[in-house]
């Protein structure tokens, strides 16, 4: 038999198996439950979040030979059936190849045929928003009075190309991206259940690559297996994904704190001359920056701002100790800058470098309450345009109580 990727091995089988959408699932549960389930939904999110799985699970649950339940048997010859793509009652199309007036004229005169033993007929229409407008106008009489047991179930990830009179005839369900530590813990269940070895930081960068899909980080989880065979460690799934190092990030904030220009450049020679993408380089600085502010808001990486290890945020805490909190907000406004303008540089590496250097070189910020604490101790003005000079000359060591109390003298 052939090999299955991890994204169909591992497609939820049940509601309760979907994860990080149980604000849609115990709806529709509740619904199936009820006897009140719609004949028109439309399911809207960004890929990989379970809405075509959704969709199929709902089908199931429907058609059922011991439902309409909850919880589908899997068993049945209905539950087989769908499960296959082989029902008659359950058609999955195609929206944007699918997408014509023609097309939606041949499945109006479908319709309102019988179902071949299931419950239910179900329309699933993926990628909904690909259909043309008079497409769409034939749909909405169907809509408005459809026959008796047909359930239409759209598929989109971008609703607002759909008209408002279909949004008007259906009930519309927003997935929602799925968190890191939600993503994590389902890959760890999946390691485990697979016997695969692995390191929990490898699995969290997978999961933060991902970017709230589960499909893409069951992909990735499939991709870095086949590199880092048995064990799955930091360094290899670095290298695979194409992340930069921490430790790259950590000499450029070094080169920052001590205002030596030098080792930050030869950071950035150090990501092109490894091969990796100057964009990915930024975003992985942008990171970087913000687990450092976070570190040095109180309570922040407790509450899960930040999903890092333990023992990584003794050492982030201590690396921001260096700056102030108005100082990283400022260096993440300069990189989420030159990341978003790198596209249009004809001379990326310069633009890179601009920016580090703007880092480098960026002065220390003086908070006003500093300020105003001195005059109200009555230190001349001359003493004060000192101590911001020597503040600012100095981004390692911010200024203190000890500064403070110098400049009275």
């Amino acid at each position: 038999m052939s090999y299955v990727v991890f994204a169909r091995k591992w497609r939820p089988q049940t509601f309760d198996d979907v994860v990080g959408q149980e604000h849609i699932t115990e709806t529709l549960k509740k619904a199936i439950e009820k006897n009140r389930v719609a004949h028109a939904f439309i399911f809207t999110g960004t890929r990989g979040v379970g809405k075509t799985t959704t969709a199929r699970i709902m089908a199931r649950a429907l058609n059922c030979e011991k439902g309409p339940t909850i919880n589908p048997c899997g068993e049945c010859a209905s539950c087989k059936n769908i499960l296959s793509g082989a029902s008659f009652d359950v058609l999955e199309i195609d929206g944007a190849s699918n997408n014509g007036v023609d097309d939606i004229r041949e499945l109006r005169e479908n319709i309102g045929y019988s179902s071949m033993g299931g419950k239910y007929r179900i329309y699933v229409i993926d990628e909904v928003h690909m259909l043309t407008k008079a497409a769409f106008n034939a749909l909405l009489k169907t809509l408005e009075e459809p026959p008796k047991n047909v359930i239409f179930i759209f598929a989109t990830t971008e609703p607002q190309k759909i008209p408002a009179t279909i949004h008007s005839r259906c009930q519309r369900y927003d997935f929602k991206r799925i968190g890191a530590e939600q993503i994590l813990g389902y890959l760890i269940d999946i390691c485990t259940t697979e016997k695969i070895k692995f390191e929990k930081s490898a699995l969290m960068l997978v999961a933060r690559k991902a970017d709230g899909s589960m499909r893409d980080s069951l992909s990735l989880l499939d991709q870095v297996y086949s590199f880092c065979q048995d064990n799955l460690t930091e360094k290899e799934v670095r290298k695979v994904l194409g992340l930069v190092g921490l430790d790259v990030f950590n000499t450029v904030m070094d080169a920052v704190a001590s205002k030596i220009a030098a080792p930050a450049l030869g950071a950035v020679q150090d990501v092109l001359y490894q091969g990796f993408d100057l964009q990915e380089f930024l975003l992985g600085l942008q990171e970087h920056i913000r687990n450092l502010l976070f570190a040095r808001i109180p309570g922040a990486i407790e509450a899960r701002g930040v999903e890092i290890e333990p023992e990584a945020a003794v050492e982030l805490r201590k690396s921001a100790e260096r700056f102030t909190e108005g100082d990283l907000l400022r260096m993440s406004e300069i990189v989420r800058k030159a990341e978003n303008e790198l596209k249009w540089s004809a001379f990326s590496r310069f633009h890179v470098e601009i920016a580090i250097l703007k880092l480098v070189f960026l002065d220390r910020t003086v908070s006003i309450d500093q300020l105003v604490e001195l005059a109200s101790r009555g230190v001349p003005p001359e003493n004060i345009a000192s101590l911001v000079a020597s503040t600012m000359q100095n981004a390692s060591v911010p200024a203190s109580d000890t500064d403070l109390k110098k400049t009275e003298v």
